[in-house]
């Protein structure tokens, strides 16, 4: 039985907490893909509060935004499994690549179209 499963109430939070970070910090310092969506989000999310849009509208705005990052986060830890596997080429690997690859695409279509909707 793993040590971390026992752990409940604040411990637990404070441990999961840290593990986030750590993700977070792996993610700037190795992903490049990463760094520019944050940086995106550094522009998009101050600007969703600048416009003059409604409470809802705002919302949605920065949602998207932030949906993009959890994309990319998710697509990075799928990329980093694949590669620990293994660093051969395989059918699957490639699909596996290709599709986080194809999510995170759909995810910045996505806050493209819901800014172009919103502000246009």
């Amino acid at each position: 039985m793993s040590p971390f499963k026992g752990q409940t109430g604040f411990k637990r939070v404070f441990n999961a907490a840290g593990y986030s970070l750590d993700g977070l910090r792996a993610a700037f310092s190795g992903e490049a893909a990463f760094r520019q969506l944050v940086l995106l989000n550094v522009i998009l999310v101050p600007l969703a509060f600048w416009l003059d849009v409604s409470r809802a509208e705002r919302a949605i705005l920065i949602a998207v935004c932030l949906l993009g990052l959890i994309v990319e986060l998710l697509n990075s830890a799928v990329e980093a499994a694949i590669d620990r596997i293994s660093l051969d080429r395989h059918p699957l690997s490639k699909n596996a690549k290709d599709m986080g690859s194809a999510a995170q695409f759909v995810a910045l279509t996505m806050v493209g179209l819901v800014w172009g909707v919103i502000l246009l």
